[in-house]
Order: structure tokens, then C-alpha cells, then sequence
């Protein structure tokens, strides 16, 4: 008998399915709300569910919610799903939402998550299953706020501190995995959750190999020992064979993120809108593309991204005029006796960045430009360029929300230090605009909002706006059910099904 139930244990371990992913960094916190490196997200997202989330379209939808209503501009109620099981098996309740907003705003709490929350008059709990939430003001963010992962009530309220509790290594949530183990710089294998309440996901366990070296993960890929990764465009146009595309499908999107040459606008060389505009005019976008990313990316033409209810689409991209830029530049009281001479800075460690600077100073100069570079480690170009505004111009990139905030980059009160309007950019009728679309909920008129906005800025040319790259994933064949979506290809994970 005990070697028949030993034979059965060996059956099932040879045929539980597994989903071999890598991580080059090793979680800190394990915790929703605290999870501010992109290690710590991507697991936690695994273990934890919102109210709310995006579904494959980038529309808002219900998540942990069965519903949601707003009863006026200011008040939300939230109705949440009666079978949500914590992983310990105990039911989740409203007491669990209201304790996770008081977390949130907690002065003894430290997260990167907290001033999403500053409209936010009141979080309720009416009953059981029911919670209310009332705003100061109308908030455009009202319900993207309420995509961060629920803590348990019942494991945290008697916690003294959050920020070292021990849970933040062995969580609890309700996300459709459970943590088998977590050990920092080791691997970290995942178990379905069988009662997860969108239905048990197909594939038993997720592996996350811990691979510090980018180069280890691209080997790995080439020898079949994960199924999903990341490759740069290097890799996928130059260094993989027809027996890696045989093995792999290959799924390209444009991130989330554009990289641009901000202009000190204090500087007097660059509060004369038309030598912003003769720079603009005579760089190459599209030769940047060809060189760097081999086609894999996009021409980059203002502050959001395309496909996002926020991009302007009447904006066109601007075309490499040699001719006007010169004239420009004269007009400014540039020429041969008398060139346009400044600073780029950028930071080491990131090639594509220093590569573009060296593209740029070649075809700057076709026009009398003479753009010197600077090249800074990390942490010497934030503290001593960036963040006390030390700078002609600096080669950086920005991230965003599929939910774009226009307010940290570009209203004029953010160009204080501390801020990230770097480059001092003004604009009143932006500043307007903004404030406008802070309080308003209907996506329709904040659509035509930030598209006036996306237009006026790129008008301004308060950056040289370059390149949108793309996001390479590369899937194993043998995972059936992938669905690409804006919002990447893990919206219907649990759907995923691995044929051997």
C-alpha cells in the first residue's frame, strides 16, 4: 500500500504542469501596497487581487467587485463577490478593503502608492460585502486607485509595523497562485490556488528562476529551460536561429515608455521656441529606430501613447528638414561664424541611451550643432544633474500608467525640486487643462482633455520626444491560449494550458 500511494506522489509530480519564468532581481516586499521594485510587483501581482482591473482591451473592469456605481460624482459604492477565499481559506470582507486604504495612507507606512489616494475623503464598509467611498472632488483616477491588491484584515490588524512584518515574506492573499516558499536571491516556485475564485488556473505551478545576468536568462531561453522571456532587439534580429523561432513565437508590442532630450527651459538657449524647433527638424527619428532597435520600435511624437484614450492622432510625427532647421537657426542668430553649442548628459549603464546621444551629435552637426556629451554613472547623474536641475539638456526615458497622469510631468507646479518636471515647462493653459481633467470622470470629455493637452505640448517641444520601444516577448509554443492584448499577454493566465 505505501508503495502504491509513493508510485501515485511520483505520477503527480511528473505531471503537474509547470511555467518556467526567470526574475534578475530578487523581491524585497511581497506585500501589494509596499511592492515598489518591479521584482517585488511581479510576484505579488501572482498572490493578490483588486477590487478592479483592466481587462485585455485596457477598459476598467470588475476584479474582486462583482459591481461597481457611482450614486454622484463623489460617492462610489462597490459591491465585492461572495466567494473570494483569502489562501488560508477565510472569506474576504469589506473589513478587508477599509483596512487596506487605512494602510495605505498610514504616516507609519512608506509606499509609492499613497498620494494616488489624497482625493479620497472616506472608504466605508456598509456591510459585509458592500463599501462606499467618497472623494473630496470628482476624480479622474477614481477607480484605477482601486486595482492595488487587498491585505487580510485578519492576519495584520493587531501588526505593529507593516513595514518589517514578517507577512511581507509569507503573504496571504487571493490571487489565483499561492507562495510555496520565499528565500531572497533564490528561486521561488508558486502552487494554483484550487480555490481561486475566477476558477482554478490549468497550470499547477509557476517557477521563477532566480537569474541575476541578463545573458544567463537569454541562454536559458536558447536552451529550452524557461517558456516566457524578454529580448532586447538585438537578440531577436541578430542572435537567435530558425531552431529558437521554431521553438518559440514571438510577440511584439510597444511598451509603455518613450525615451526623449529634455531642454533646460531656463536656459536661454532653449526659451527661443525656434531653436527647439530647428533641433526637432534636424534629427532623424526614424534612423535612430533603424539603428538601435532594428525596426523595433516607434517614432515618438508627444507626452502619451498611442493606442491610449489620451494620443492625439492628428499630431503627426515630425520629418527630418535639413533646410529649415539651418534656417531656424539663423533666425535665432545662429550660423558657421557663430554655432549652437551645449551639453547633453545621460547616464552609463544603459547603451541604447549613449548609443542615441552619439546619433544625435552626428546628425546635429549636419545642421552647425555642436552638441558635446557627458556620460554619468546612475546615481552621480540623479543627484548631481537631474534632480538640482544641473543641465543643458539630459537623455532620459519615462514610464506610464495605461491611466496617464499628466500632473507629475506637466503642470508648472511640479517643476519645483523634488518634482519631475525637470525641464521647467509652463504652459497655463496646460496647467488648465489639467487641473480640469483631475476632476473629471467621463472618460469621453477626458479623452478630448488630454488629447488637447498631448497636442499643445507637442507644439511646445518642451523635450525632443524620440522613441517608443517595443516589448519583446517570446512564448513557448507549447503554451496554448495565449491572448497578446495592450496590457500584455497575462490577462487570461490562468486559461493557459501547456501541451507536452
Amino acid at each position: 500500500m505505501k508503495f502504491l500511494i509513493i508510485n501515485i506522489i511520483f505520477f503527480l509530480s511528473l505531471s503537474a504542469s509547470t511555467l518556467t519564468l526567470s526574475m534578475s532581481s530578487s523581491p524585497s516586499r511581497l506585500n501589494p501596497i509596499l511592492a515598489n521594485d518591479s521584482a517585488s510587483s511581479e510576484i505579488a501581482n501572482w498572490l493578490f487581487d483588486g477590487l478592479l482591473k483592466y481587462d485585455k482591451d485596457g477598459n476598467v473592469t470588475t476584479s474582486i467587485a462583482s459591481y461597481y456605481k457611482f450614486e454622484t460624482p463623489t460617492k462610489l459604492i462597490i459591491g465585492l463577490k461572495d466567494n473570494v477565499l483569502w489562501h488560508d481559506g477565510v472569506k474576504l470582507s469589506a473589513k478587508d478593503v477599509v483596512f487596506t486604504y487605512e494602510q495605505i495612507i498610514s504616516p507609519t507606512v512608506f509606499n509609492s502608492i499613497k498620494s494616488n489616494f489624497n482625493e479620497v475623503k472616506s472608504v466605508k464598509a456598509l456591510d459585509d460585502l458592500t463599501v462606499e467611498i467618497e472623494y473630496k472632488k470628482p476624480y479622474f483616477k477614481a477607480l484605477e486607485i482601486w486595482m492595488v491588491g487587498l491585505l487580510p484584515y485578519h492576519i495584520l490588524k493587531d501588526e505593529q509595523n507593516l513595514m518589517t512584518s514578517s507577512f511581507n515574506k509569507n503573504p496571504i492573499g487571493t490571487g489565483s497562485y499561492k507562495l510555496k516558499e520565499f528565500k531572497t536571491a533564490s528561486d521561488i516556485e508558486l502552487i494554483a490556488n484550487d480555490y481561486f475564485f475566477e476558477g482554478r488556473p490549468k497550470i499547477d505551478r509557476i517557477l521563477y528562476k532566480f537569474l541575476p545576468d541578463t545573458n544567463t536568462s537569454f541562454l536559458y531561453l536558447k536552451q529550452n529551460k524557461l517558456d516566457i522571456g524578454s529580448l532586447t532587439a538585438m537578440q531577436v534580429s541578430r542572435q537567435i536561429d530558425d531552431e529558437f523561432k521554431n521553438s518559440f513565437d514571438i510577440l511584439t508590442k510597444a511598451s509603455n515608455g518613450f525615451s526623449y532630450l529634455g531642454f533646460n527651459l531656463k536656459n536661454p538657449k532653449f526659451s527661443d521656441i525656434k531653436v527647439r524647433e530647428a533641433l526637432s527638424l534636424a534629427i532623424n527619428r526614424q534612423e535612430l529606430i533603424d539603428i538601435l532597435f532594428f525596426g523595433y520600435a516607434k517614432v515618438c511624437n508627444g507626452p502619451f501613447m498611442p493606442d491610449t484614450f489620451a494620443y492625439n492622432d492628428e499630431v503627426k510625427p515630425v520629418v527630418q528638414d535639413l533646410k529649415k532647421a539651418k534656417a531656424l537657426l539663423k533666425e535665432a542668430g545662429y550660423d558657421e561664424k557663430n554655432p549652437l553649442t551645449f551639453e547633453l548628459v545621460t547616464n552609463t549603464g544603459n547603451d541604447i541611451r549613449v548609443n542615441t546621444a552619439l546619433i544625435l551629435q552626428y546628425q546635429l552637426a549636419k545642421v552647425g550643432v555642436n552638441m558635446k556629451i557627458k556620460v554619468m554613472e546612475w546615481q552621480a547623474f540623479l543627484n548631481t544633474v537631474v534632480h538640482p536641475r544641473k543641465f543643458e539638456t539630459v537623455l532620459l526615458g519615462w514610464s506610464l500608467a495605461l491611466m496617464p497622469d499628466a500632473y507629475p510631468l506637466w503642470h508648472s507646479s511640479s517643476s519645483k525640486l523634488g518634482g519631475f518636471n525637470l525641464v521647467d515647462y509652463k504652459n497655463e493653459r496646460v496647467d488648465e487643462l489639467i487641473e480640469k481633467g483631475i476632476t473629471t470622470v467621463n472618460k469621453d470629455e477626458l479623452s478630448k482633455i488630454y488629447k488637447e493637452i498631448f497636442k499643445i505640448i507637442s507644439n511646445d517641444l518642451p523635450y525632443l520626444f524620440l522613441y517608443i520601444p517595443d516589448s519583446i516577448t517570446v512564448v513557448n509554443k507549447k503554451i496554448k491560449n495565449i491572448e497578446p492584448s495592450i496590457i500584455g499577454i497575462m490577462h487570461n493566465q490562468k486559461d493557459w494550458q501547456i501541451e507536452e
